[in-house]
């Protein structure tokens, strides 16, 4: 089975595909991050100061890097997140402001002419056209998880809470429109692990304690520096 765990950020989804991938012996996909590819997109710049236009080309890099990925690993996988996500943050932008930081503290993100922004709407509209198409074409099931956690102060990820409760909601219709099943899941790592394996009949092929803690140290092994400080790939 395809198989999508998605969730905004900091609901966990990222260790929890990790330990579900150990636990049940299922490869999980292995798309880049968005800090992994602005380096080389965007040498030397910020998350919370991309252009619409520069958005749209840091869209385009993750949905073909994800399907890729998909590609190679056939009919058996488990994604971390999916191409939907990348067309509601760019919705969520189109709402929230293009830093959703900045406006969440009632300041302004990076500065957009009324004319930017219209065209960056049209575009986010069709890449949202191609990606639902990708999606209902790839995934048998998602995996929903419910944003139990706060938001994660790492200096990357944007603090604000309506924002991420839009993206949920938008996210979950979206499946519902394209009638994709999904399964709504929430408590604790061990919780998650075990309902998740339930849901779609998966046996274990180790504990859930030796799951988690193998994950935990893989999570550990990331690069967790800012984009901006990194090098481009091949420099």
């Amino acid at each position: 089975m395809k198989i999508s765990v998605s969730g905004t950020y900091s609901s966990g989804k990222t260790s929890t595909v990790m330990a579900l991938s150990h636990y049940t012996g299922v490869p999980r996909s292995l798309a880049r991050t968005i800090r992994e590819i602005m380096p080389e997109a965007l040498p030397g710049v910020k998350l919370v100061d991309v252009t619409p236009a520069q958005f749209l080309q840091l869209t385009m890099r993750r949905h073909t890097g994800r399907a890729v990925q998909e590609a190679l690993l056939g009919d058996n996988f488990i994604s971390d997140g999916s191409s939907l996500q990348e067309w509601l943050y760019g919705e969520g932008r189109l709402r929230y402001g293009m830093n959703p930081n900045a406006t969440a503290a009632g300041g302004s993100g990076p500065a957009t002419t009324t004319e930017e922004m219209a065209f960056f709407g049209k575009a986010v509209e069709q890449y949202g056209m191609a990606f639902k198409q990708h999606v209902k074409a790839t995934y048998d099931a998602y995996v929903h998880l419910r944003h139990e956690l706060p938001i994660t102060a790492d200096g990357h990820r944007p603090m604000n809470n309506e924002f991420r409760t839009t993206i949920d909601e938008m996210l979950l219709t979206t499946l519902d429109e394209l009638q994709i099943p999904y399964h709504v899941v929430s408590g604790s790592m061990a919780q998650r692990l075990e309902t998740i394996a339930g849901i779609f009949g998966w046996t274990p092929v180790m504990s859930v304690a030796e799951a988690i803690e193998l994950a935990r140290q893989e999570y550990g092994r990331q690069d967790f520096r800012m984009e901006y400080e990194r090098a481009p790939a091949g420099a």
